[in-house]
């Protein structure tokens, strides 16, 4: 095991830096990082994760490239324009909202100043990670949807919540926590509380468990990172790669968002796609941000209890 700790270019979700553990099996390299407010219980899936890319490998894949979006952090509106355009053609942008400590004039500005670099032909979602109530989703979402939204992303925590929500707004509703981080992922389904599945390989315990919970919740399917390395993105991928149908970008172009890789060839975009490929871990690459993997191995064997 093999333990990192990369500085972010911009603080998101609360974090400064990612951190996280590699595992090299006979099938390649897997990662295993959950964030710190998880518990055993939770990270367990992360683990299972990281050992099937590292010991059983990923399916056969049905498409050799993958389209993606730009993930916009809830910056100022100038350098949210800024990450569009240094997008490498991406057309599709996720649009961080409902910062803490930030108003919603904050959101409105930055939403605009994405429409605006995407122009007219490209497609803007927004993602809340339920930091809405439902009222303010319902007004929120009517003052945002004047930039064509392509669909809102988790705008309230519960899926309660979801379900009021999507009867009272005319945009798609995207579900993410209340599947990957639920006991039960398929009462999303079961509540009518969305239109699209945001699938994470890692919360849901590998590609082959994410296969099987794309097909059993019966919803279209977006592919997203946990702002992975590119060894944790190859997971990501594969599972897109993997599906039957892929309607969406996926939200798999966030190296972006770290200052390093641990990888000599990171999985970058071209062209708004990202080749499906498992880039391995370089040493002079993981050097740079390579810590002690001792708390690493600790977090893995109280995973590896709850798991069984």
């Amino acid at each position: 095991m093999r333990a990192f700790s990369i500085p972010m270019r911009t603080r998101f979700r609360g974090l400064t830096r990612r951190d996280g553990a590699l595992i090299e099996g006979p099938a390649g390299w897997g990662e295993f990082s959950p964030f710190a407010e998880y518990g055993p219980a939770e990270a367990a899936r992360w683990l299972a994760a990281a050992r099937e890319a590292a010991f059983t490998g990923f399916p056969e894949p049905l498409r050799d490239r993958i389209p993606v979006n730009v993930t916009v952090p809830a910056v100022g509106p100038g350098r949210a324009r800024e990450i569009v355009l240094a997008s490498s053609g991406c057309r599709t942008a996720k649009v961080k909202v409902a910062e803490r400590g930030q108003d919603h004039r904050e959101d409105l500005e930055r939403v605009e100043a994405v429409r605006d670099a995407l122009g007219p032909g490209g497609r803007v979602r927004i993602d809340v990670n339920g930091g809405w109530d439902v009222d303010t989703a319902v007004r929120m979402i009517g003052m945002l949807n004047r930039f064509d939204l392509e669909y809102v992303e988790q705008p309230c925590a519960t899926v309660e919540e979801l379900a009021l929500v999507r009867r009272r707004v005319d945009v798609p509703v995207a579900a993410d926590e209340s599947i990957r981080r639920a006991e039960d992922p398929f009462l999303v389904r079961k509540a009518e509380a969305a239109d699209i599945a945001v699938l994470k390989v890692q919360p849901l315990g590998g590609v082959a468990a994410a296969l099987e919970v794309a097909e059993q919740i019966g919803l279209p399917v977006v592919v997203s990172s946990a702002v992975e390395t590119s060894v944790g993105l190859a997971a990501g991928l594969a599972l897109a790669a993997a599906l039957p149908v892929l309607p969406y970008a996926c939200g798999l172009a966030t190296l972006q968002l770290l200052e390093g890789d641990v990888a000599a060839d990171p999985l970058t975009v071209e062209d708004g796609m990202i080749a499906v490929r498992r880039p391995s871990v370089d040493e002079a690459a993981l050097a740079r941000f390579e810590v002690d993997a001792e708390g690493w191995r600790l977090r893995a064997e109280q995973a590896d209890g709850h798991g069984r």
